[in-house]
């Protein structure tokens, strides 16, 4: 898997006879660092002794044969090895004082800290080669011309506000700053003899790998300075490296098509990484003469994708597009085309944590026509999944280690069944297929309205809040209608209330009226029936509602509107609890018991 791995000093990484270039490729993330980054490397070098450890970088050496100039694939440590080059820009701009005496001495020292930002021998060619984005290879250039290293480079407009040529001059200002420290000329140079021999004896630990899926094996140890580049770094990157090669030029359109892959997905690293691990789980049967591998981990995945990518690349390129399209619709970033229903549906498969059945939904939506899936086939799908994950989450089986095999499984069967190619079950055969499987391994009914009777707020909030949704939303009319997942904020808006409330210390007329008085069984109550479905509602005034009495909750109204905001909202939640005089045990368990054969009927497998 290493190549090698080896720590050197700078002056040897940079060595002056080594005709060796790093290349950042021009699809890596850009130049990034900032204020912060730029001190800490000065101050750590110059306050430390010689041979102060900077980090690691990981190149890639697909060069095997012996080039007159070697070009290493630099994947990690590319910000700190461009910020260590643009500081010894500005250190070579400093030798370059016309106050300085020529001598035999600061002449080769200019020179040894020239060939190692330029490779010796060869005309403007710089030992680090940056990428292309934000202008970063361009500026970079430009840096080296104005520390008089380069004999043209051309400027590019607003280079000034961008990070590389703004480091550039904070080094040179830091720089000025160390030498201003001393009086005399000679002293200045001595100065800067000291600071070139500390970031020439400061020390990296290079290690060369041979391909993507090794470098990101070694993230996965690593614990370096930087941001350490991901698995989906890694994939664009070889993915876009493979296109380069087999399509010369049309790299810029590639790297397009790439960004529409991460639009449809969204920003969220963690839906991105989900998204490839299901893509390959979904069509795992397909995938077989490519790629041997039984499921697709957070760890193997670039193992995957390196075997796909060597396979076909341009292929891959138009797949992962397509069903990133879909992907996004799955997920609920947009909706499906003229699908409200369906989109609404998918909506509540999301907020159910049905996270687990997409690969399941992703091969559903790639296959429709093959399958001859109509929109209300999915229909049909997406509410047995919905009715699945409730009874799953209320009462953790089947247990969630065995969820991915148990969809993996589901898709197996789908996409094995085939003649000559073709897929060759009907529409309703892949309906009961999939309630079949899922009745198979669903939880039974006595051990869900045992969970949904228990302390279900306690178990999982999440699953108890959507319920009281589902339920509440199943009584709407268009006069009541109400978003109860409008967010505040990060939090939602309308929130669960505790009709007895839940805190410790139980207000003395919620003790009179739950234990007649008896704390200690007023305690013991909030232990067993606190978090029963039958106490909880929905509000959006949690907090003006929290420890009153009951008859406040039933009353409260907002003092600027004069509206009803308690109990008396008009929701359909609340209707037992709008002509009580008191709220007892016996009443959280009859609406408890009431709730649960309501969410028994809203959700049976077979949608």
């Amino acid at each position: 898997m290493i190549d090698s791995v080896k720590n050197y000093a700078v002056s040897a990484l940079l060595s002056v006879d080594e005709k060796i270039i790093y290349s950042i490729p021009r699809y890596q993330r850009e130049y990034t660092w900032g204020k912060w980054q730029w001190d800490t490397l000065f101050e750590d070098l110059v306050e430390n002794d010689k041979n102060y450890f900077l980090g690691s970088i990981i190149c890639i050496n697909q060069t095997k044969d012996s080039l007159e100039v070697r070009s290493l694939e630099l994947v990690d440590g590319q910000q700190r090895m461009t910020t260590l080059s643009v500081f010894m820009a500005a250190v070579y701009a400093h030798y370059c004082n016309p106050e300085f005496e020529i001598t035999d001495d600061l002449i080769g020292a200019r020179l040894n800290l020239k060939n190692k930002l330029i490779l010796k021998g060869v005309k403007n060619q710089s030992r680090l080669v940056p990428q292309v984005q934000n202008n970063n290879q361009q500026d970079y250039r430009y840096v080296l011309k104005e520390a008089g290293l380069f004999s043209d480079a051309d400027y590019i407009a607003h280079m000034g506000n961008r990070r590389i040529m703004r480091a550039y001059r904070h080094f040179h200002l830091r720089v000025d700053e160390f030498l201003n420290e001393v009086d005399s000329i000679d002293a200045r140079l001595v100065a800067l003899d000291e600071l070139i021999e500390k970031i020439n004896t400061a020390t990296l630990v290079k290690i060369e790998v041979s391909s993507h899926s090794d470098a990101y094996t070694l993230f996965e140890s690593l614990n370096n300075r930087g941001v350490p580049l991901t698995a989906i770094d890694l994939i664009k990157n070889k993915l876009l490296s493979k296109l380069e090669v087999s399509e010369q030029g049309s790299i810029d359109q590639d790297y397009d098509d790439w960004k529409k892959v991460l639009e449809e997905l969204g920003e969220d690293y963690a839906v991105q990484e989900r998204f490839f691990r299901h893509y390959y789980n979904a069509f795992k049967p397909a995938l077989k003469d490519i790629v041997n591998v039984s499921v697709a981990t957070k760890s193997n995945l670039m193992q995957i994708y390196d075997k796909l990518i060597a396979h076909d690349a341009k292929r891959f390129l138009k797949e992962v597009i397509r069903h990133s399209e879909l992907y996004s619709q799955i997920i609920s970033n947009k909706n499906v085309p003229e699908q409200p229903k369906l989109s609404y549906f998918l909506q509540d498969l999301a907020r159910v944590q049905g996270v687990p059945s997409y690969l399941l939904m992703l091969l559903l939506f790639a296959k429709r026509e093959e399958f001859k899936l109509d929109y209300s086939h999915l229909e049909r799908v997406t509410k047995s999944l919905i009715a699945f994950f409730v009874r799953r989450n209320a009462t953790d089986k089947p247990a969630t280690r065995d969820l991915t095999r148990i969809f993996m499984g589901i898709a197996d069967k789908l996409l094995s069944n085939n003649e000559s190619g073709q897929l060759s079950y009907s529409s309703e055969q892949v309906v009961a297929l999939i309630v079949d499987a899922l009745h198979g391994v669903s939880t039974d009914e006595d051990t869900f309205r045992k969970a949904l009777s228990g302390n279900l707020y306690d178990d999982n909030t999440a699953l108890c809040r959507f319920l009281l949704c589902a339920i509440e939303e199943r009584y709407m009319t268009r006069e009541t209608s109400k978003n109860l997942w409008q967010l505040r904020g990060k939090k939602y808006l309308w929130s669960i209330e505790h009709i007895f409330p839940q805190g410790e210390n139980i207000p003395n007329c919620w003790v009179d009226m739950i234990a007649e008085g008896d704390k200690t069984l007023a305690k013991e109550y909030l232990e067993t029936h606190v978090h029963r479905i039958g106490n909880l509602t929905l509000t959006a005034y949690n907090g003006e509602l929290s420890n009153f009495s009951f008859d406040k909750k039933q009353d409260l109204k907002d003092k600027l509107s004069g509206e009803a905001v308690g109990y008396r909202n008009g929701l359909y939640l609340n209707k037992d609890l709008v002509d009580p005089d008191s709220w007892t045990i016996s009443q959280i368990e009859a609406r408890t018991e009431m709730l649960a054969n309501k969410i028994l009927n809203m959700y049976p497998i077979d949608g």
